[in-house]
């Protein structure tokens, strides 16, 4: 199942913001945190990937080989 979202546009006097926001679902679905670290990377014009970021003390494991 999809879950459209909207994108915002905050445009200010030499700035403009993008935002998207998660639905809660989503979020919870996937055990965000409040200040959790990701990045966005383009694949297509039609494809962003979202890739979360390790923490601290998560950096310390081992990966796995689909990981390398």
């Amino acid at each position: 199942m999809g879950y459209p979202t909207t994108v915002q546009l905050i445009s200010r006097a030499k700035t403009e913001q993008w935002y998207v926001n998660f639905p809660a679902a989503v979020a919870r679905a996937l055990d965000f945190e409040k200040g959790e670290i990701v990045e966005w990377t383009i694949d297509t014009r039609k494809r962003l990937i979202l890739t979360r970021k390790l923490k601290q003390k998560e950096s310390g494991k081992t990966r796995s080989a689909s990981e390398k």
